[in-house]
Formats: structure tokens, sequence, C-alpha cells
């Protein structure tokens, strides 16, 4: 498989929708995520990312202007020993608990689907990277509707052992922009894992599409200790700022 530009991918699209990034870095020596959410409603733009624990949750900006929270209030981020679980939904809830359990990553998914949000049916994208004794793995989840047909769900899990050095990869819900919006297809797209994690946290937010970004999330994690940095963007709160 080709080793796509991210900085190209992000830029040359306006709407993937919401990403996760998982590689290692450019020197081996750290595992590497970042998850972003866009928008397009006044309603999935009304967001910030907060920590929360080891993770993340979303929250709204201006709690006044708050629709419906029912797909856009979760825990992106959760860290369960030594894995740290990424997903575009409370499907996050869902991979924590089940690894709880003793269940596997795709066992822990087999409860779930795509989201209710029809004609879209936006795919509910996952991943986990596991850090453990100088080792790093990661896998990757889309849980997606047959071409945009609610009646079938297509589940598809991608594993990655001992990534090399400078590589990882993207999967995004959404082909692109639309109406009704394209769900992601094939798998997760090969990308170049470049720099530390403020200069990668900058690739990314900068070349999302300036109008629909609303918050990124990055980590990098050591390897060898599994002490890890954390970067948070949010659109709202830079554009309060200003």
């Amino acid at each position: 498989m080709q080793k796509l530009n991210l900085a190209e991918e992000l830029s040359q699209n306006a709407y993937p929708g919401r990403g996760i990034v998982i590689g290692k870095s450019a020197d081996g020596k750290k595992a590497v995520t970042a998850y972003f959410i866009m928008g397009r409603s006044t309603n999935s733009r009304n967001r910030i990312f907060v920590k929360e624990g080891e993770g993340i949750r979303t929250q709204a900006f201006d709690p006044s202007k708050l629709e419906d929270p029912s797909l856009i209030i979760y825990a992106p981020v959760r860290v369960l020993g030594s894995r740290t679980i990424v997903t575009n939904g409370d499907q996050t809830d869902t991979v924590y608990e089940g690894f709880s359990k003793g269940l596997t990553f795709e066992q822990s998914l087999r409860s779930r689907e795509f989201e209710p949000d029809g004609p879209n049916y936006t795919p509910r994208i996952s991943g986990v990277l596991q850090v453990e004794n100088q080792f790093f793995h990661y896998a990757m989840s889309i849980l997606k509707s047959d071409d945009g047909d609610p009646s079938g769900c297509i589940r598809n899990t991608f594993t990655y052992e001992n990534p090399k050095a400078g590589e990882g990869h993207f999967i995004h819900t959404y082909l692109h922009d639309g109406n009704p919006l394209p769900s992601f297809a094939g798998e997760p797209k090969k990308v170049e894992i470049a720099g530390d994690i403020d200069s990668f946290t900058r690739l990314v937010w900068e070349n999302l599409n300036e109008e629909n970004k609303v918050s990124l999330f990055v980590r990098f994690i050591d390897i060898a200790s599994g002490a890890y940095e954390t970067r948070i963007v949010n659109k709202n709160e830079s554009e309060e700022r200003n």
C-alpha cells in the first residue's frame, strides 16, 4: 500500500468528518494517536475537548446552544491499563467495558453498529493502542451501513503488529462532503507520521478545513516507559482568545 502524505489527505478533503490516526513516531520511540472532530451544523460546531481522567470528553462550548447531545457528547478517549481507546462515539465505553470483562476489541464492538442518523448512518470508527513491555501494536475498526442501507452492518477490523517507525494509519467517517454523506470505504490509509508532538499537532490542525474543524486531540506515548504527552486544540477557545 502506498504511504500517503497526511497533510495532503487532510487539506484536500473539506469534510472527512471525524478521524483517527494511529502509528509510530519517526524516531521509533513513541506510539502516536490523533483524533479530530468536524461539524457542519451549529450543534456539532458548539463543542470542545476537555480532559477527563487519563482521557478526554466532548463538552458544549456554549451550553445554552446545546441541542441534541445524544451523538455529540461522549468520551472519545479512555485508558485501561496499557490500552488507550480512541473512538468517535460512546462505543469508547463499550470497548472499555468489554476489555474489563476479558473480551477482545472485535468482540466488544459486536453489540454496536453505525450511528442511527439516517440518511448518513455515520460509521463508528474505533482504535486501540497497546503499549506494554516495550512493545506497541494497535487495531482499528469501522462499523458502517451496507452502502447506505441500514438493514445490514459491515464490520471491518484491522490489526497492526510492530508498526514501522514513521508510519501509521488514518481512518475517517466520510469519504468527502455530500448529502447524504458517503461512508469511508476500504482499509485505513497508510500515512507518514513525522515530527515531535507539537509539529505533528500543527500539521494535523493546520490542514483541517478551517470552516469545518472543531477540535483535535493528540497523544504521544513513550513505548519504553508508558509515559505520555497530550495536546488539545479547540477552535472555539482559539477564536474566543482572538
